[in-house]
């Protein structure tokens, strides 16, 4: 049995298929990173993939989905900023969303920001909800959602540098292809009737799995304790928008600390999106996004950028005009 300085490689084989990277590398003393490397070598020796207890693999390196949706990333060290649940209309451009750009652009011109993650209902949809109309107020047409997507989205696009850009496609964004799958199925394999063929500098998926520890899914448990039960109830670091909450859940075990995170929203709150559905009453919501740091594979306790008052957001301490 061929070695790779630490454990036979069916011993490798059965650490990593029973504690995933993260576990491994705690046992035997590597970096996560490290782990996915001597996975790649035991892999090309052993004949087959290995297979994380979440059931992802990859061939070397290289993604290979074995759930359609999930896709993997893998950060040894640097920035993944997460937004969420922007609704954009025409027209507006708001104070998180700007923020959003500047911390993007700002991360990029350094060299550490390795990600750029939508997640979830970037798309409202509101002239295809399958909620009726109240009264006859004015919405925007399909298209004019969609260009106004594009003119955002292509802002965070002209500055990432080299960060890989993932959209964690949410329940809004299904809209796009649930209503045409409905009125007209016939058109199915056409371009463009499918949300990403809208925009190709996006990866779309259903989950993002970072490291093997860190997933972000635009949603899953709901309520106001959400963040605590998806960590809790995941066993991992989850982060999840639709609820707009925008805060960090902390929960420690014997494993040590994982993450609920909520997202937020880089809408306003109280804007045209919202104020007819939610029938113009308060909402314990709060605009912003999610920063997150890896140092040696390993994410760093998540922080919180969030919206101060127009055009301010705060972060670490200091308010940052956007």
């Amino acid at each position: 049995m061929q070695q790779n300085n630490i454990v036979t490689d069916s011993d490798f084989a059965h650490l990593y298929e029973t504690l995933g990277a993260e576990g491994t590398g705690r046992r035997i003393g590597r970096s996560v990173r490290r782990i996915h490397y001597m996975r790649a070598d035991v892999e090309k020796r052993i004949g087959r993939p290995l297979v994380s207890p979440n059931g992802s693999a990859t061939v070397g390196l290289k993604a290979k989905k074995f759930h359609p949706g999930q896709e993997t990333l893998e950060v040894e060290n640097g920035i993944v900023l997460v937004g969420s649940d922007a609704h954009y209309w025409p027209g507006i451009a708001t104070t998180a969303h700007r923020a959003f750009v500047k911390f993007v652009k700002q991360y990029g011109r350094k060299g550490t920001l390795k990600a750029v993650i939508m997640n979830g209902d970037v798309l409202d949809g509101s002239g295809i909800s399958r909620h009726p109309p109240i009264g006859w107020e004015s919405r925007p047409q399909l298209v004019q959602e969609i260009d106004a997507c594009k003119e955002r989205l292509g802002e965070i696009e002209n500055v990432k540098a080299n960060a890989k850009l993932f959209w964690t496609l949410g329940n809004h964004d299904a809209r796009f292809e649930t209503r045409l799958a409905q009125v007209a199925p016939e058109y199915a394999k056409v371009h463009g009737v499918h949300l990403q063929d809208h925009f190709p500098y996006w990866q779309p998926c259903w989950s993002l799995w970072i490291n093997d520890s860190v997933v972000i899914k635009h949603r899953w448990k709901g309520g106001i304790h959400a963040t605590h039960n998806n960590t809790v109830n995941s066993g991992k670091t989850i982060v999840t928008g639709h609820l707009h909450s925008l805060k960090v859940t902390p929960f420690s075990d014997y494993n040590g600390t994982r993450w609920g995170i909520d997202t937020g929203t880089l809408a306003d709150p109280y804007g045209p999106q919202f104020v007819d559905y939610c029938e113009g009453s308060p909402v314990s919501w709060r605009s912003g996004f999610i920063v997150l740091t890896f140092k040696d594979g390993e994410l760093l306790w998540p922080e919180i950028v969030y919206v101060h008052s127009e055009n301010v957001v705060g972060f670490r301490g200091e308010v940052i005009e956007v």
